[in-house]
């Protein structure tokens, strides 16, 4: 399924679109790498797990976490670029998760994956985009299966999910 911008913002409320314009325009050289990067980690998704990564499973824990990578990886255009990429990438997706999503447990869940993802590219900013897939599809198959009472601060390192992929 392409994405289609303006379907997106049509789905967004007034307020939410003004918390979007308040956080692009002090990084308006990330909104393009930030739009390859969401359609790169959709596409690689989808060839990965179809449409189970639109599920609360294992696929969703990959995508989210990929999302964050390729953010981060697509605006660091140098070392020092690297904390305010990662900067980005954390305020863009948390602003999607609070705009488009309200349930508790799948917002932890997609929080925590996001972190992960940001965190493997902290640690291996070098690594190419494959080598990124290869490792998260490794978290992804050992991916922890949680619910309301799991400590999410034990699992520093691990992708989680709710459901099974079906």
């Amino acid at each position: 399924m392409p994405m289609n911008p303006i379907r997106l913002i049509s789905r967004i409320k007034p307020i939410a679109f003004w918390h979007l314009l308040k956080l692009a325009l002090p990084h308006l050289a990330y909104l393009w790498p930030t739009y390859r990067a969401t359609k790169t980690c959709m596409r690689l998704s989808t060839d990965y797990f179809g449409k189970k990564h639109y599920q609360n499973g294992q696929a969703n824990a990959f995508r989210h976490a990929l999302w964050n990578v390729l953010i981060a990886k697509y605006c660091t255009t140098s070392t020092k670029a690297m904390a305010r990429a990662l900067h980005w990438a954390k305020k863009i997706t948390d602003w999607h998760e609070e705009t488009f999503f309200g349930k508790e447990l799948p917002m932890k869940m997609d929080y925590h994956n996001n972190e992960v993802g940001r965190n493997l590219f902290e640690g291996h900013p070098q690594w190419s985009q494959i080598v990124f897939v290869q490792k998260l599809l490794v978290l992804t198959e050992n991916a922890i299966k949680i619910n309301p009472e799991t400590d999410l601060n034990q699992l520093k390192n691990h992708l989680v999910y709710i459901t099974d992929d079906h």
